[in-house]
C-alpha cells in the first residue's frame, strides 16, 4: 500500500511558488524594457528626398526673379495725333514685318488743317515779298543819300584846296585879306556839312538795319507758322518714324481722333531690355552695375543691372537690366523670362544647397544622415547669407555631412527617420 509523504507535496508547492515569482519577475522586466524602448523611426523612401553634401569653398550669392523683355526707352516710338482728324485709310496692320521710318501707316483727313497750311504758306510768301520790297526801297534811298553826301564831300575837298591856295596868295600879297576870308569861310561851311552828311549816312544805315530786322521778324514768324501748319498737314499721313515693328494700331477707318490720341506704337525688336520682379527680402543687396543673366527659355542673355526701383509693389522690387549680348531667335517685347543677378562671391565658406524652408541669418533644423546613410537625425543649424541654390553654414554641420533639403514638415514631431 502507498504511504503518504507530506514533504513531497510541500516541495511541489514551493517549486510552483518559485516559478510564479520568477515568471512575474520576468514579465515585469520585459514590460519595463519594452517601455524604455524608443518608438520605431518612421521610414522614408530615399527616392522621395533631396540631399546635398556640405562643402567648403567659394559661394556665389545670387537672386532670381521672373520678368519680361520690354523695348529700351530709345527704341520705342508712340505716335500721338497732333490735330483733330478722321481716319480714312489704314495701310499697315500690326505684325512681325519690319516697317521703315518713312512708311505711311495711316491716312487721315482734316480740311481745316489743309486750308490753314495753304493760308500760312501764302502769308509767308507775302511777308517775304514785303521784305524784298522794303529792302529795295531802303537801298534806293540810301543810294540817293550817298550821292548827295558824295557831292558835299567833293565840294568840301574843292573848298579846302581853294582855301589853301588863297592863303598862299594872301601871304604873298597877291590877293586881299577879304578874298582869303571868303574862301576860308566857304571851306569851313563845307567841312561842317561834310561831317553832318557822314553822321546822317551812318544813322540812316542803322535805321535801315532796324527796319529790315523788323520786317525779317515778320518773315520768321510767318515761316514758323507755315512750318507748323505744314507739319500738322504732314502728320495727317502717319509715318512710323523709326525702323522697327508695328505692335499696336488701335484705329478703325472713319474713326474721329482728338489731339493727343495714341495712333500707333512702333518698337525696334533688336533694342530690348529686361525688367525683373525681385522679392523685396532679396532685393536689398541689388546694386546698379551688377552682372545678370536672362533666361529666355531659348537661350541665355548676359546683362547688367542699370536701375533698381526705389519703391515696392506687391512685395517685389522692379529691376531693369540692360542686355549686353546678342538676342536669341524669338526674343521679342513682352516675352516672359527668368533673371538671375550676381550679388557677391564669398570665399572659403561652409555652404550647402538651399533647403526647402528657412531664411538667411536664422537657425533652422535639418536631417543629417548617418555615416551608413540608412538613418537621419534632426540637428539645429545656424545659417548665414543665402543664394538662389545655396546657403551659408555657421554652426551645426561640418564639411562632408550629408543633409536632407526636401520639405520634411510631415516629420516635424520626430527627430529620427529611417531611409529605405
Amino acid at each position: 500500500m502507498d504511504i503518504a509523504r507530506p514533504e513531497f507535496k510541500l516541495q511541489k508547492r514551493r517549486r510552483q511558488i518559485v516559478l510564479l515569482v520568477v515568471g512575474a519577475a520576468l514579465v515585469a522586466a520585459v514590460t519595463i524594457g519594452v517601455m524604455r524602448l524608443k518608438p520605431a523611426a518612421p521610414s522614408v523612401e530615399r527616392g522621395t528626398v533631396w540631399t546635398d553634401v556640405v562643402k567648403r569653398g567659394s559661394m556665389l550669392r545670387q537672386v532670381r526673379g521672373p520678368g519680361s523683355l520690354i523695348p529700351a526707352q530709345e527704341a520705342v516710338r508712340q505716335i500721338p495725333a497732333e490735330t483733330e482728324a478722321t481716319v480714312v485709310r489704314i495701310r499697315v496692320l500690326p505684325g512681325p514685318n519690319l516697317v521703315q521710318a518713312d512708311t505711311i501707316l495711316v491716312d487721315m483727313s482734316n480740311p481745316q488743317v489743309e486750308q490753314a497750311a495753304i493760308d500760312a504758306a501764302l502769308q509767308l510768301k507775302a511777308a517775304e515779298a514785303e521784305y524784298q520790297s522794303l529792302r529795295v526801297r531802303l537801298d534806293s534811298d540810301l543810294m540817293t543819300q550817298k550821292a548827295g553826301a558824295a557831292t558835299v564831300n567833293a565840294d568840301y575837298s574843292q573848298a579846302q584846296r581853294q582855301a589853301e591856295t588863297d592863303k598862299a596868295l594872301y601871304d604873298l600879297g597877291v590877293i586881299s585879306g577879304l578874298a582869303y576870308k571868303a574862301s576860308k569861310g566857304k571851306a569851313d561851311e563845307l567841312t561842317t556839312r561834310n561831317d553832318l552828311e557822314g553822321q546822317r549816312l551812318a544813322i540812316n544805315k542803322k535805321a535801315i538795319e532796324t527796319q529790315l530786322a523788323e520786317q525779317q521778324a515778320k518773315v520768321d514768324q510767318a515761316r514758323t507758322l507755315a512750318t507748323l501748319k505744314q507739319k500738322q498737314l504732314d502728320a495727317l499721313k502717319v509715318r512710323a518714324g523709326i525702323s522697327g515693328v508695328l505692335v499696336d494700331l488701335p484705329l478703325q477707318v472713319g474713326q474721329h481722333v482728338q489731339p493727343g490720341t495714341m495712333l500707333a506704337k512702333v518698337v525696334q525688336p533688336e533694342h530690348l531690355m529686361a525688367t525683373l520682379k525681385i522679392a523685396e527680402t532679396q532685393a536689398r543687396d541689388v546694386q546698379s552695375g551688377e552682372p545678370a543673366s536672362i533666361d529666355t527659355h531659348n537661350g541665355i542673355i548676359s546683362g547688367t543691372v542699370m536701375r533698381v526701383d526705389p519703391g515696392v509693389q506687391n512685395g517685389t522690387v522692379t529691376v531693369d537690366v540692360k542686355l549686353t549680348s546678342e538676342l536669341p531667335k524669338g526674343a521679342r517685347p513682352d516675352l516672359s523670362v527668368d533673371g538671375t543677378i550676381d550679388l557677391e562671391r564669398l570665399d572659403s565658406v561652409l555652404y550647402v544647397g538651399r533647403p526647402a524652408f528657412g531664411q538667411e541669418n536664422s537657425t533652422i533644423s535639418l536631417f543629417r544622415l548617418d555615416t551608413d546613410g540608412k538613418e537621419a537625425m534632426r540637428v539645429p543649424v545656424k545659417v548665414g547669407r543665402e543664394s538662389v541654390n545655396s546657403i551659408q553654414i555657421f554652426e551645426g554641420l561640418h564639411e562632408g555631412d550629408t543633409v536632407i533639403l526636401s520639405d520634411m514638415s510631415r516629420w516635424d514631431k520626430t527627430d529620427r527617420i529611417r531611409l529605405e
